[in-house]
């Protein structure tokens, strides 16, 4: 007859504390296996995320940043502003004034108007897609008031926080003034950030509160809000501008103005591997592979399909991220922005306006002198023109960029 062993309480925790341990050791080692699986000359699509980690703690990468903007009765600006992904919240407010503790009795005497103050995710939606979205839903061109609401107090302005913002606003306006869908030019003021005093609790979410949101919805409708923003912007209300797509560069015709993108099949054979699995796939190349990373002849670098201009050597910057690196692209309409939530995150993936390639991302751990962007670039989606060669090769009108 076989001996019966008897097992105790403890020795079967033993047991399934042992197979447990086992287990885990062998998810390890599949892990390990599948993951060292990769050949030096084939692109990664993490070690890009990983160097800005090296190089920037993740609370900068993610810390919200904040930024004003006055478009009238502020109601209706938190209103809007709080629909677009990537804002975590919008305060109403005063803002020009000089005197302390404004209040919605003695705003207007003290010299403030009327503001809100966004927070927002600078990885999720940028100031410049912030700024397209709060000029879609105000009246830009009315600086007596702004619809209903008529005086200072109620005049639609823009802010600035730097150098490089003052910049993006100015040259939205005028690619607003140049491609947009108003009669006449845009009479937003432009000014620097002032103090803001928040508003009275009672202003606050005033368009969902139960005791107001009744009297907000009969003001918005009789204010003529709604209609203006049908009559020129119809269903187009989003954070992007659709002419940017038809032309990256302004009325003038180049030669990479129309330039049409072969099948996949073609540009496989047209294409590096590299080049290819980067621009069309959206891979990431190794850091400090590609020379560009510390090229710092005078040029542009453009795009390596279109030949479309990108970047400029003058907002070129050593990052110390393995990839070249720049401040600002070349001009506002050069490239698009596109949410990227690969990774197990969100980033901001940056692309060529005409082309339609990857590039790169962009980061929010740049030269806070020059705005703390950091677009962070493929060498290998990259073209370099030296200046020398612009003039011949039909870049001469981007030689004021350097």
């Amino acid at each position: 007859m076989p001996r019966i062993y008897k097992l105790n309480r403890q020795d079967i925790l033993n047991k399934l504390f042992w197979s447990l341990i086992f287990l885990l050791l062998m998810i390890v080692f599949l892990y390990a296996s599948h993951t060292s699986k990769s050949v030096t000359n084939n692109p990664i699509t993490n070690n890009m995320e990983i160097n800005s980690e090296l190089t920037s703690s993740s609370t900068t990468l993610t810390q919200p940043r904040i930024m004003l903007v006055a478009g009238g009765c502020f109601w209706c600006v938190e209103a809007d502003l709080e629909k677009l992904p990537g804002v975590l919240s919008v305060i109403s407010g005063y803002a020009d004034g000089t005197a302390p503790n404004p209040t919605y009795e003695n705003y207007t005497e003290l010299g403030f108007r009327e503001a809100v103050k966004i927070t927002y995710n600078p990885t999720l939606v940028t100031f410049e897609q912030i700024l397209i979205y709060a000029l879609k839903h105000l009246d830009p061109t009315d600086a007596g008031g702004s619809f209903h609401d008529r005086g200072e107090q109620y005049a639609p302005a823009l802010y600035y926080g730097n150098t490089m913002e003052k910049e993006i606003i100015e040259n939205l306006i005028s690619d607003m003034n140049n491609n947009g869908p108003y009669d006449v030019p845009l009479a937003i003021d432009v000014l620097a950030e002032s103090t803001f005093w928040p508003a009275e609790d009672y202003h606050q979410d005033y368009y969902k509160k139960i005791s107001s949101k009744l009297k907000y919805s009969y003001y918005r409708r009789a204010s003529g809000r709604d209609d203006f923003i049908r009559k020129y912007w119809g269903n187009d209300t989003g954070p992007t501008l659709s002419w940017r797509k038809e032309l990256a560069t302004g009325s003038k015709v180049y030669q990479w103005t129309n330039y049409s993108k072969p099948d996949k099949s073609v540009l496989k054979l047209k294409l590096p591997e590299l080049a290819y699995k980067v621009t069309q796939e959206e891979e990431t190349e190794h850091p400090y592979s590609s020379p560009l990373d510390k090229n710092e002849e005078v040029g542009i670098y453009v795009d390596i399909l279109s030949g479309e201009p990108l970047f400029s050597s003058r907002d070129k910057f050593n990052s110390d991220t393995g990839w070249p690196s720049f401040v600002k692209p070349i001009t506002t309409t050069a490239v698009t922005e596109k949410m990227d939530k690969k990774l197990f995150s969100t980033r901001t993936e940056i692309r060529s306006t005409i082309a339609d390639n990857h590039l790169g991302h962009v980061f929010p751990d740049g030269p806070k002198e020059r705005g703390g962007l950091r677009y962070c670039m493929n060498g290998v989606a990259l073209d370099f023109i030296p200046k020398t060669d612009m003039v011949e090769r039909g870049y001469g009108d981007f030689l004021s960029e350097l």
